[in-house]
């Protein structure tokens, strides 16, 4: 048993709150994890570390407290996502407008934190996966050719690569004022 499913498993005691209640539901759960062994996809011990006490950047599961209240605390410790511009161009059909084009790369456990854009934006990601969380919404992990829409000035709570080994890379294309100014603006 490695460190991770004993930390999985410790979480049910460390827990209680999880457990009023329901500690069959929270022991089944931690024997069908913890039974699957090495060759358990990393998915099934990342939801159950989540639900026991949340991954790097993010907050337990059913605490009382948000998804993302660990996220901007922990972001001066953390690699930063490095961004490059590719293309912008005046859109010749929507005149004042322009269209940016940039790629954004995040090493293992990289983070962007709150921040808003001053377009819309629309993000694909082209590598690995990027868990994305906008104001208003849930947290949601996006693989491989999953994409996500952001309207002109919405609260980008957070963005990041979870991932402790392997990089992540996204895609977003931008649609703003003319003169490929400032894309990302503060969150307040």
């Amino acid at each position: 048993m490695n460190a991770r499913m004993l930390s999985c498993l410790s979480c049910l005691s460390y827990r209680p709150n999880l457990t009023a209640g329901t500690p069959a539901l929270f022991a089944a759960l931690a024997v069908a994890v913890l039974s699957l062994g090495p060759a358990a996809p990393r998915s099934a011990f990342d939801w159950f570390a989540t639900l026991c006490g949340g991954t790097q950047g993010s907050g337990p599961l059913l605490s009382s407290g948000s998804l993302n209240t660990n996220a901007n605390a922990n972001a001066a410790s953390r690699p930063a996502s490095i961004i490059k511009v590719l293309s912008c161009e005046a859109l010749p059909n929507a005149p004042g407008k322009s269209i940016t084009t940039i790629t954004v790369e995040y090493p293992p456990l990289a983070f962007t934190p709150a921040h808003r854009h001053p377009g819309s934006v629309t993000a694909v990601v082209l590598q690995g996966t990027v868990r994305s969380q906008l104001g208003g919404g849930a947290a949601i992990n996006y693989a491989v050719g999953q994409t996500w829409f952001e309207p002109p000035g919405t609260l980008h709570v957070f963005a990041e690569n979870s991932d402790p080994v392997h990089p992540a890379k996204l895609l977003a294309t931008f649609v703003a004022d003319t003169g490929c100014g400032a894309l990302v603006l503060p969150p307040d």
